[in-house]
C-alpha cells in the first residue's frame, strides 16, 4: 500500500523527491501519512478535494483485496 501511494504521488507533484509516505499500524487499520512539498499540496488535494478522494478509493480497492483497512491523510 505504501509504495502505491507515493507512485501515485510522486506522478502527481513537481518535486517527487518531496514525496514522504509514512505507515503508521494501528489495532484495527494502517494509516499511511502522506505528506509533499509546499508547493506541491494543491496539486495531490485537487479542485474540491477530487484528487485525494481517488487516491483513497484506489487504496481502499487495493486494501480490500488484502482484507485490511488503510486510511491516506495527507500533511
Amino acid at each position: 500500500m505504501k509504495e502505491l501511494v507515493e507512485i501515485l504521488a510522486k506522478a502527481l507533484v513537481d518535486q517527487p523527491d518531496q514525496v514522504n509516505v509514512k505507515m503508521i499500524e494501528k489495532e484495527k487499520a494502517v494509516v499511511l501519512e502522506l505528506s509533499v512539498a509546499p508547493d506541491d499540496m494543491g496539486k495531490v488535494i485537487g479542485k474540491q478535494g477530487r484528487i485525494a478522494r481517488a487516491i483513497r478509493t484506489v487504496v481502499k480497492a487495493a486494501a480490500a483485496k488484502q482484507r485490511k483497512k488503510v486510511m491516506v491523510e495527507i500533511v
